[in-house]
């Protein structure tokens, strides 16, 4: 056991022969005999004059009670002062000083010397050489015990460093390590701030931590809020062009419905950004990545199945072929729907089995609390984010196939672009949401967001508003000035591509359709 290892004994062992530290071993701190410490106790009597203390520990000692003690106990004996200290049991009491008694002790006389020295003093230094009293100052607690070191304090901000081959009070002055303060003069050792402060810059002190969170109030959020506005309005501008050049051959050429649903969930994409912007709470962490995967997976499965159908059209041609059945606003809407859907199970699952949660990271930044969505399972994530940018690489190899085919009909070089670029910016999207922490990652996913929806939005749409709005004369039936032309067949549920040979001169300037 430790030097003043504290320990009670308690009344009932006196009367039993019990050694309570037996088979032990016990550090003691140094003491000498007190002359006359026994005689003392000896001399102790509980009907002297005391501090009460005496009659407390006298009933309890001896198990007996004073007469003039109240305790409505009739069958406990009477104390009658006349007992013996030295007849209790050696483990419930100690005739001879204990160790933690002459610390206290040594303790007692080092105020006393040191006071009998200081005013001492008085008499011998106390008259001024013109015969005047010398004014003694008052006593500070700081000047009762003498400081036996040989170099200065250490400040707060430091703590004491042992020197090696010299006395215990000797010693070097560090500076806390980075991230620890040390608040009191001479401190062993510098201690870490509480999670929520920071050390101040003389680290002897803290300082409360600033909630970093990408917020509606601050430049960045809003200047983010504002362009997901202005695109969202901007989509919902040229789906409104669409919808009032609906019976044009421009439109009526490109799957009309599944234009409306790509440019519905473009839309939906510029406004779910939205929800990564301000401080999160539980319903707002479950939404924000399961909205952009699956909202994200309805766009890119509307290009593809945009690509595919412009393919299938064109294999079409040959009167009798099989692929014509394949060919229509059903096989579009079957992709669609299809490549969404393991979407959604994807994001079913990670809701299922670890779902995203607010969360304080107070480790990251040395002087922010981070105030996030924990994303539960970091796999789930990536499996959505992968699954997205598998779908932009078909998309694009279809695409990038496609491109040649006839530019009446042919969204395919507008859709390549589209989804190079689409790639590109998810592509650089991870090692930089990897590298940024707190409100920055947040900004970096929403301007990936924003980048790939607009351009999606500038390639594959733009130039046809282009020419619904400034160039109506293009948007017309007449047949092409060029070798091969195109026109529709409507066959039942779908729309089947055929090609011929222009026997008449074109109407310049047309959109063949």
């Amino acid at each position: 056991m430790t030097a003043d290892f504290d320990f009670s004994s308690e009344i009932y062992h006196r009367h039993l022969d019990i050694q309570v530290f037996n088979g032990a071993l016990s550090f003691a701190l140094h003491l000498t005999e007190v002359q006359d410490f026994q005689n003392f106790l000896q001399s102790l009597n509980p009907f002297g004059e005391g501090d009460g203390f005496i009659r407390t520990f006298w009933q309890q000692a001896f198990d007996c009670v004073f007469p003039d003690t109240d305790v409505g106990d009739e069958t406990m004996n009477s104390c009658t002062g006349e007992e013996k200290l030295e007849s209790l049991p050696g483990p419930f009491f100690e005739m001879i000083m204990t160790s933690q008694s002459y610390s206290v002790y040594n303790a007692v006389y080092a105020v006393a010397y040191a006071l009998h020295a200081m005013f001492s003093s008085r008499n011998k230094y106390g008259i001024k050489a013109d015969g005047s009293k010398l004014e003694h100052p008052k006593p500070q607690p700081f000047q009762v015990v003498p400081l036996a070191v040989c170099n200065e304090n250490c400040l707060p901000g430091y703590s004491t460093k042992r020197k090696e081959g010299e006395p215990f009070c000797c010693y070097d002055c560090a500076p806390c390590p980075e991230g620890k303060i040390s608040n009191q003069k001479d401190m062993n050792y510098c201690f870490k701030c509480p999670e929520d402060h920071y050390p101040n810059k003389d680290q002897n002190g803290c300082l409360s931590k600033n909630l970093n969170v990408l917020s509606f109030d601050e430049p960045l959020g809003i200047s983010l809020a504002v362009w997901a506005l202005c695109l969202s309005l901007t989509t919902a501008v040229v789906l409104g062009i669409f919808i009032k050049h609906q019976n044009t051959p421009i439109v009526r050429a490109n799957n009309q419905n599944l234009t409306y649903t790509l440019l519905f969930s473009i839309s939906l994409c510029f406004l779910c950004s939205l929800l990564f912007i301000g401080q999160p709470h539980f319903l707002i962490c479950l939404l924000r990545q399961i909205a952009f995967g699956v909202i994200f997976s309805v766009v890119i499965s509307c290009v593809l199945a945009k690509t595919i159908t412009v393919v299938l059209a064109f294999m079409a041609t040959k009167p009798g072929s099989w692929m014509r059945k394949w060919v229509g606003e059903r096989a579009a809407i079957s992709i669609v729907l299809c490549l969404s859907f393991i979407q959604v199970i994807i994001c079913m699952t990670w809701l299922f089995l670890d779902p995203p949660y607010p969360d304080f990271d107070t480790h990251s930044l040395a002087k922010e609390i981070i105030v996030q969505c924990n994303e539960g399972s970091v796999g789930m994530f990536y499996y959505v984010l992968g699954y997205l940018g598998f779908l932009a690489i078909v998309s694009f190899i279809v695409a990038f196939f496609a491109r040649t085919l006839p530019d009446s009909f042919n969204e395919a070089k507008f859709i390549t672009f589209s989804m190079l670029l689409f790639c590109s910016l998810w592509a650089s999207f991870v090692p930089t949401y990897l590298s940024t922490k707190g409100k920055y990652m947040v900004a970096v996913e929403i301007f990936s967001i924003l980048a790939s929806s607009a351009g999606l939005l500038g390639f594959i749409f733009f130039p046809k508003c282009f020419i619904m709005v400034l160039r109506p004369e293009l948007n017309c039936k007449a047949q092409l000035s060029r070798k091969k032309s195109i026109t529709i067949s409507e066959f039942p549920n779908s729309t089947v591509v055929t090609r011929h040979r222009s026997t008449e001169p074109s109407t310049p300037g047309c959109l063949a359709s």
